[in-house]
């Protein structure tokens, strides 16, 4: 097998959420050389710019890693499928397209943790806005008010990442938000202040009912300069690196599986590892960074001894089917030949309707009981339900209410399975293995059926269909939990940055992995704790952080 060599000032390794922007923001110097590598191929598949089509890129090898998690303890020995996407666009490709900030309390405590004031709330909001381009502000003004300062102070426009309003609205769903507000959740129409507390529909990264994922926003703009490179298909060995005269560790570039041929390439700046919370720590472990004992395991040459893959943290929702009654649910909607005619129709003519849909449309952020101080609950409300992720609708009307813990105290890991780059690592997420956790979980069941009890609610005469009301005590809500909970798709931390003297950190405040020259990792797995929300939006704004600090170093 043949060997090339090629030299780039960059090499970006992952060409999704991250990747793409990177790749855009280091090639708009054309003085820089940049390579940008995907594992996966062109997002020309259809479904991945369909909103619904989530529903045929999860779980199909075109478009997604096909990972599953070990038998979790949490979960009462069940395994998950753990979607991670593979395509141009990577995770911004299979999402569910919700845009979230966060709490601002996130990024402040990320500034504490790092001893860098760039992590706080203020300076990454600048980042947030760099590229955000909100549809709230197109034309200018409120449409109602014609004021939009307060807006436009916490939001961009004119940047490459489109923020819609969704194209459809429910009334069982309305009357959900009725509920919550009479059992003391206050209505929000913007979730990205800094404090998502409240209900209201999610924006979403869509554009005139497609999908907007982030090689639409950030690559195609940018493939037509010519010091930009794109390979698909190219999947990374490993990272390869060399020692200065006084022994130094600088990594200088990656080894290539480029569609079946190893192909050897060099940067003579920075290679960036842009992979993900789960193949970034992969690639570091096979590279030799790593847990010691566990490369020896192996026989892979520790270069470092670091935590890699430790601190992996996760979101868990719970999910909760109510039958209803005398409403229109997806269920019944798309129950029929005819009725998924009509569907089709309408988004072919209008670009709205139950296509345009993306998975979760109305949310809510608040306290699982008044204890806490902040929301510590997130919910994703559907107007649908099935018995799994993947499985048939149910032939009756119902609503799906999942809730998660946005700050669990639970952690996992992942480590490579074995020496071979083709192998999947194992992913062990270690949910609900801390009692807090478990209370939570408890908590936020009891929060669902108060809701639901709600005057607003009782014209559909809703029956808890899922977990049942037979389940009341916390040990066996618990249990339900790891019966029905699911991931919801947001692992990070697993190379996490921290302060010089933090030994559970893998990363320098700036992203560059300590110990090591020419190396700096940008994705979610950076985060020390996981953001109080959905992560994409987040792992943009890291990206959008380290692109000014890789640029501004020499």
């Amino acid at each position: 097998m043949s060997v090339i060599e090629d030299d780039f000032d960059f090499i970006v390794i992952g060409g999704g959420s991250a990747g793409c922007l990177l790749a855009n923001r280091l090639s708009a110097d054309a003085g820089n050389r940049v390579l940008l590598l995907e594992a996966g191929k062109v997002d020309s598949y259809p479904w991945i710019h369909i909103p619904v089509g989530y529903l045929y890129c999860i779980g199909n090898p075109r478009t997604d890693w096909m990972y599953n998690t070990e038998a979790d303890k949490g979960l009462n020995g069940r395994t998950l499928r753990y979607p991670r996407g593979k395509t141009l666009g990577g995770c911004s490709s299979i999402n569910g397209m919700i845009y979230m900030r966060g709490q601002a309390r996130d990024y402040d405590n990320w500034a504490k943790l790092s001893g860098e004031d760039a992590w706080n709330w203020d300076n990454c909001l600048r980042d947030f806005m760099a590229h955000e381009d909100h549809q709230k502000l197109d034309g200018g003004g409120d449409p109602k008010t014609g004021d939009n300062s307060r807006f436009s102070d916490l939001h961009g426009h004119g940047g490459e990442w489109r923020v819609e309003k969704q194209r459809l609205r429910w009334d069982v769903l309305d009357s959900f938000a009725d509920a919550a507000t009479q059992a003391g959740i206050d209505k929000t129409d913007d979730f990205n202040s800094g404090d998502n507390a409240g209900v209201g529909y999610f924006d979403v990264n869509q554009r005139s009912g497609w999908r907007w994922n982030t090689s639409k926003a950030f690559l195609r703009p940018a493939k037509s300069r010519p010091n930009l490179t794109l390979w698909t298909e190219a999947q990374v060995e490993k990272l390869t690196f060399a020692r200065d005269e006084n022994g130094a560790l600088r990594c200088s570039g990656a080894q290539v599986n480029r569609k079946g041929q190893t192909v050897s390439v060099t940067a003579r700046r920075e290679t960036i590892l842009s992979a993900g919370a789960i193949n970034s720590p992969q690639i570091l472990q096979l590279s030799g960074i790593g847990p010691a004992a566990l490369l020896q395991e192996h026989g892979i040459e520790v270069l470092r001894d670091a935590p890699v893959g430790e601190n992996l943290q996760d979101h868990l929702q719970i999910r909760a089917v109510y039958k209803v009654k005398g409403t229109r649910t997806l269920n019944t909607l798309a129950g029929n030949m005819l009725g998924k005619a009509m569907i089709g129709a309408e988004y072919l003519l209008k670009r709205s309707g139950p296509m345009s849909m993306s998975p979760s449309q109305l949310g809510a952020f608040t306290r699982s009981d008044p204890s806490q101080t902040h929301a510590n609950l997130e919910y994703h409300v559907q107007p649908l339900s099935l018995e799994a992720f993947g499985e048939d609708l149910h032939d009756f009307p119902a609503i799906t209410v999942s809730v998660c813990n946005l700050n669990p105290t639970s952690r996992g890991h992942v480590r490579i399975r074995s020496n071979n780059f083709r192998d999947a690592p194992m992913i062990s997420p270690n949910y609900l293995a801390t009692e807090d956790d478990r209370k939570v979980a408890a908590d936020s069941l009891r929060q669902v059926r108060e809701i639901m009890s709600k005057p607003a609610m009782q014209p559909y005469q809703p029956e808890e269909y899922k977990p049942g009301p037979q389940y009341q005590s916390d040990e066996d809500l618990a249990k339900l939990a790891g019966d029905i909970a699911n991931t919801i798709f947001h692992p990070v931390g697993t190379v996490k940055m921290g302060r010089a003297d933090d030994d559970t950190a893998v990363l320098d405040p700036h992203l560059r992995l300590k110990g090591v020259s020419g190396l700096r990792v940008v994705d979610a797995s950076v985060m020390p704790e996981i953001t109080s929300g959905n992560t994409n939006s987040p792992t943009l704004m890291i990206a959008e952080k380290a692109a000014r600090w890789i640029l501004a170093s020499q």
